[in-house]
């Protein structure tokens, strides 16, 4: 009976993988994307979220500088983001665009939203994990990330 343990146990902990993986993939669209008096949604508590727009310094990150026109901003943004793996732009609107960024090996699903402030020349950005309590501070990177080459195409 003892000898059928190690593969019991190996069964067991494929499976509950398997599980784990699926349910972050089928994980569907948050109902609190969007803008909302010139608002992104405010950060929820985990530590896998971040936005420019937070008070919060757990969740806050600057918001993104633009000089010039607004859009040669967003051009500059959209060839940032085709650039970056895994992209799918969900949302392009005039002043808010919603991106999923899709991670290559777990397939994990992150929504990054951009709000164009033009009379600021701010492009504020909230980005954030579907499902998960810490994300490692992937989402911190990757809008420093944008940041980081949407500057390198202003030079």
């Amino acid at each position: 009976m003892y000898h059928y343990m190690p593969k019991l146990l190996f069964i067991f902990t494929g499976a509950a993988v398997i599980f784990f993986v699926f349910s972050r993939c089928l994980a569907g669209v948050p109902d609190n994307l969007g803008l909302k008096n010139q608002l992104l949604s405010p950060c929820p508590r985990t530590p896998n979220c971040v936005s420019s727009q937070e008070k919060n310094s757990q969740h806050r990150i600057q918001p993104i500088i633009f000089e010039g026109s607004l859009e040669l901003a967003k051009e500059r943004l959209y060839r940032v983001i085709n650039s970056m793996r895994g992209t799918r732009i969900i949302t392009q609107e005039d002043v808010y665009w919603h991106v999923e960024f899709t991670t290559q090996l777990l397939r994990f699903i992150d929504d990054v939203e951009l709000y164009f402030d033009e009379s600021q020349s701010l492009i504020h950005v909230r980005s954030a994990s579907r499902q998960g309590y810490w994300d490692l501070g992937v989402n911190r990177r990757r809008v420093e990330t944008i940041r980081s080459r949407f500057e390198e195409l202003t030079k």
